[in-house]
């Protein structure tokens, strides 16, 4: 029996033993968390008592479809070639019938659109093809973000641009919590970004809220010593910041990457989808990068849409991605939204709530 088995068995009887008199509701912030959860069955072996709530992990549910909608712009009209991780290429915007709703429809359509893995490959291609205009669409959170700080700090060819639809994670839960309406005990902290940004960044959960909080890795071991941690915390009426993966989280993070991040980006408020503008929540080009901005190399027209912003028709993406109710309870679910056929974004990327619970095997009641 490996070590890890053995203490994720260890952690879940500790987990069995507290004395839990009502249910504790808490929220795990990153969608690979929630995968974790999902694939491993925990949420069968915790106490009923025990309810996990996916939070704001998935960048690709978040995205606005405004820069969707100015990424098919992009490819379609001013035939660059446009790349992107792989899992923004299936998600829909609303459009009216018979018009572009993906970048996927985009490509079929004959637009230069190609999946990329990193942010290398993006330079690759513009390196290649010097004589054409490559835009890299990037949407993700700091674990994202830093490596795009990283490659323009060191270089990129003239051709190659950036569309940003990239986010910070903490100012989402923060509103949240500020919020109140998602009822949240407590709060497992996403553990990639606090590799990047620090297990510190997390301390205002218990500070200003007085929640218990605890950074977890992506093992069952790491994830119940969270848990219990919260749990516990929860128990004894003293919250506090618990660094549960510290074999790749420190207190501060990664110093280089912080300041790639503050020398090539300025923090600005950023739309979320069918969430609004949260402040101080999105990255921006700033000074001299920015002329590796492409809304300002390009022409991007501006079309009116009645429902900018908004999730398709029916779809409760939104209430999953704020925690308020569970993937199978939206009305979409298992029903005109599946994998293979996508509805709302959080059916689509391989972090989100929706795709995790279906690949998991949770189908509509």
């Amino acid at each position: 029996m490996s070590e890890t088995l053995e203490g994720a068995r260890n952690w879940l009887a500790r987990i069995r033993q507290l004395p839990l008199e009502r249910e504790v509701a808490v929220m795990n912030v990153c969608g690979g968390h929630e995968r974790s959860l999902a694939m491993l069955g925990l949420r069968a072996v915790l106490p009923e008592a025990v309810r996990i709530i996916p939070g704001p992990g998935c960048p690709v549910c978040v995205c606005p479809e405004e820069d969707l909608a100015d990424a098919i712009e992009l490819a379609t009209t001013n035939r660059v070639t446009l790349v992107a991780f792989g899992d923004m290429l299936r998600v829909p915007i609303n459009a009216p019938k018979g018009q572009i709703r993906s970048l996927a429809a985009a490509r079929e359509a004959g637009a230069d659109v190609r999946p990329i893995a990193s942010p290398q490959e993006a330079v690759a291609i513009a390196r290649t093809e010097p004589g054409r205009e490559v835009v890299f669409f990037v949407a993700g959170f700091e674990t994202t973000s830093a490596p795009v700080a990283a490659m323009l700090a060191e270089g990129v060819p003239d051709n190659l641009t950036v569309l940003l639809a990239a986010r910070l994670t903490w100012p989402a839960v923060e509103m949240l919590l500020r919020d109140g309406r998602s009822a949240l005990d407590a709060l497992i902290a996403p553990g990639h970004v606090a590799t990047v940004m620090g297990a510190n960044e997390w301390g205002f959960v218990a500070g200003r809220y007085c929640l218990p909080v605890a950074v977890a890795g992506f093992t069952a071991e790491s994830l119940l010593a969270a848990l219990y941690s919260v749990l516990r915390q929860g128990i004894e009426g003293e919250p506090f910041l618990d660094n549960c993966y510290p074999e790749l989280v420190t207190a501060n993070g990664n110093e280089e990457a912080k300041r790639l991040l503050r020398e090539v980006f300025d923090i600005i408020p950023a739309m979320w989808r069918g969430i609004g503008i949260i402040p101080d929540s999105g990255f921006g080009l700033r000074g001299p990068w920015q002329r590796y901005d492409a809304r300002l190399r390009h022409v991007i027209r501006s079309t009116f849409r009645p429902h900018a912003g908004d999730m398709p028709p029916g779809c409760d993406c939104a209430a999953v991605v704020l925690g308020r109710i569970a993937p199978d309870h939206c009305r979409l679910y298992g029903r005109a939204c599946t994998p293979s056929h996508p509805i709302g974004p959080c059916m689509v990327s391989d972090e989100g709530a929706c795709h995790i619970w279906w690949q998991a095997g949770v189908r509509p009641g």
